[in-house]
This record gives structure tokens, sequence and C-alpha cells, in this order.
């Protein structure tokens, strides 16, 4: 709604959107969502990872849009590199997520807006957890 900043979206009950009378508190919830996987109920190969972002990834691209980028970017990166979950993956994601500059602002895949907010992106190895159980 170009006007909601984080820490006063949780806390300014009277903060409204720009130029109008409508409140933002209704739309917040300080509440998180949580969801919790058992690492210790699977085996995880290599390649198993957790993609954890802000609405920014989000807001324009999907669970499947991401994941079939991760798939595609995976197989061509060198599985014995310890940086290549941020400075590749991450990295990728946060570029599909702001898209490139055109006459007509930032875009993404079918011309579609790029994200105007802020992205952050971890991807974060679930092989680990192999050694939890």
């Amino acid at each position: 709604m170009a006007t909601i900043g984080v820490t006063r979206g949780l806390g300014d009950h009277d903060l409204k959107v720009h130029d109008s009378n409508i409140y933002i508190k209704p739309f917040l919830s300080s509440a998180p969502e949580v969801r919790v996987y058992d690492l210790s109920k699977y085996e995880h190969g290599a390649d198993d990872v957790l993609i954890l972002a802000t609405d920014g990834l989000w807001d324009v691209l999907s669970n499947e849009e991401v994941a079939e980028a991760i798939s595609q970017f995976l197989p061509n990166c060198d599985p014995d590199d310890p940086h290549r979950f941020v400075y590749f993956h991450a990295q990728d994601l946060v570029m599909r997520a702001r898209g490139v500059l055109k006459d007509r602002g930032w875009r993404i895949s079918n011309d579609r807006l790029g994200s105007g907010d802020d992205i952050s992106v971890y991807v974060i190895p679930l092989i680990h957890g192999n050694k939890l159980s």
C-alpha cells in the first residue's frame, strides 16, 4: 500500500494508507506464520534446500517459479563450493524478483512488474539435518 514500514506497521495503530483515510492496522498481523519441518524425519540430498525470503520475492514469484529456478541452477554449480547457496542461488533469486529496468519500469518474465519492495533471500541447505538423527 506504499505506506507500511515494518517497525511502524506493527506498532502504529493510527497509520493510514498514503493520501487516504484507510487504516493499515486491519491488514497487518504481528503473529508470524510458523511451520515446523522435522529435519530428522527425512534424508536430504545436496540439492535439497529451504528458501526463506521476504515478501519482495514472494509478491512477484510463485513457489513453483522459485523451485524451478533453483532446480535449473543447482546442477550448474560445483556441489563442493560452500558459497554456492549464498553467492549464486540467493543472488539469482533476488535478481529474478527485481527484474531488469525497461522503459516502463522494472520487469520480470512475461513483462510482469518486478518487485519494488526490499528483497532478502536465504537459501538454506538441508543436508546438514541428516546429522541430527
